[in-house]
């Protein structure tokens, strides 16, 4: 048994990190990448919009998938998929960009619902929400690989060869993870039939969802202010710091790594606390009113600051904005059927992914038109402190 979850989630962190750093890649190299099209360099935003869509468009679809082919399966199609868009993107051609950002998120698509799946089958449940959390912290794991590899990269190399980094590493994890494929697939139905993925009943997912716990709804609500500000956060730092401070591109990756990586201890530390606190829902509450706090901390007085003072607001800010990942999947795993389990995965992952989707477009928009980047920021910030509050006086009552 051990052995068995120890393999499970080496596989389920391998996909998650190089997923994180595929998707990561593109804000990353985006001041040197923009410039080269002639794009706005706020229009990052709309990519990582397409890109969160992409994911999406996966957990409506692709969720029977993850049945009929197995979970160890999707996630390495997700891997090829993620080493295509990326090829996409590096061509060059601004046309193209769209296409890549969609490709980009339907092969993160996988890592939600299939990591949920065969961790749910394997983990020991006295430990279930670190584990999950160490899963999830391959997110900021693979942010932080593209913040210290991709950006000196770029800034040595060139965008286009930082992105195809990215395609041999995608290539490389989905290769590793073939000789455990047959232990992790084991339950996979050969029979499950592949029309149940295109049924337009399939945009009901995230409705019904919610139905299957009282605690899902406001779960699923903290969990979208949560991706609103993160979303800001991982699509606009490096951007913001070389355009609006002036930065250079390898200063900006360092501080957005410091961010990914106390973002990977923070999911390791947090886990842990929520594992003993018993009741993630008031955990996330109280960790979302910590993190718009440190976030607008970071945002005002970060950028301004001493080195040293930089480095550590970000990581504060990374510690608790970027760690709710894995106490939201372990408490929705849970509390939902064991045979459901994928299913209200991808419901609520779906649901607070419109936290990814809207926030960087509106993000953008917002930096069009007041010329403002810290102000989109703090609205991010209020909307979790908002949301927070509202949550944990609900659990109270």
């Amino acid at each position: 048994m051990r052995q068995s979850w120890i393999a499970a989630l080496s596989a389920t962190l391998l996909m998650q990190t190089v997923g994180s750093f595929v998707g990561q890649a593109v804000p990353v190299v985006a001041p040197s990448m923009t410039a080269a099209l002639g794009i706005a360099p706020q229009s990052i935003g709309n990519f990582s919009s397409l890109n969160t869509l992409g994911a999406i468009l996966f957990l409506v679809f692709g969720t029977p998938l993850v049945a009929r082919f197995g979970p160890a399966r999707m996630l390495q199609i997700g891997g090829l998929v993620g080493a295509a868009s990326l090829l996409l993107a590096a061509a060059g051609v601004v046309g193209l960009l769209p296409l890549a950002a969609l490709l980009m998120g339907i092969g993160y698509g996988p890592t939600g619902p299939a990591g949920s799946r065969i961790l749910q089958a394997t983990a020991p449940p006295r430990h279930r929400v670190l584990i999950f959390s160490v899963k999830q912290a391959g997110a900021p794991a693979g942010g932080a690989l593209a913040g210290l590899v991709a950006a000196p990269v770029a800034a040595t190399f060139g965008w286009q060869a930082a992105l195809l980094s990215g395609v041999l590493v995608a290539l490389l994890a989905t290769l590793l993870l073939q000789p455990l494929r047959g232990a992790l697939d084991a339950e996979r139905n050969d029979a499950f039939p592949l029309r149940e993925a295109f049924r337009l009943k399939r945009l009901a997912v995230p409705l019904t969802a919610l139905r299957m716990h009282p605690v899902l709804p406001p779960l699923t609500l903290q969990a979208f202010a949560f991706a609103a500000l993160q979303g800001s956060l991982f699509s606009f730092t490096v951007t913001w710091l070389v355009e609006a401070h002036g930065y250079t591109l390898t200063a900006a990756g360092t501080a957005f790594a410091a961010m990914q990586v106390a973002g990977v201890v923070g999911r390791l530390v947090l886990g842990w606390g929520a594992d003993r606190l018993g009741d993630a829902t008031r955990s996330l509450a109280l960790h979302g009113l910590v993190a718009a706090g440190l976030a607008a901390l970071w945002v005002m007085a970060g950028p301004g600051a001493a080195w040293p003072v930089t480095l550590l607001l970000a990581a504060l800010c990374g510690f608790t904005a970027a760690s709710w990942n894995g106490i939201f999947l372990a408490e929705v795993a849970r509390v939902s059927p064991p045979d459901r389990v994928a299913e209200a995965s991808s419901g609520a992952i779906l649901l607070c992914f419109l936290g990814y989707l809207s926030a960087p477009t509106a993000f953008a928009f917002a930096v069009t038109a007041t010329g403002s980047w810290t102000l989109p920021f703090l609205v991010a910030c209020a909307l979790l402190a908002g949301v927070s509050a509202f949550v944990g006086l609900w659990r109270r009552g």
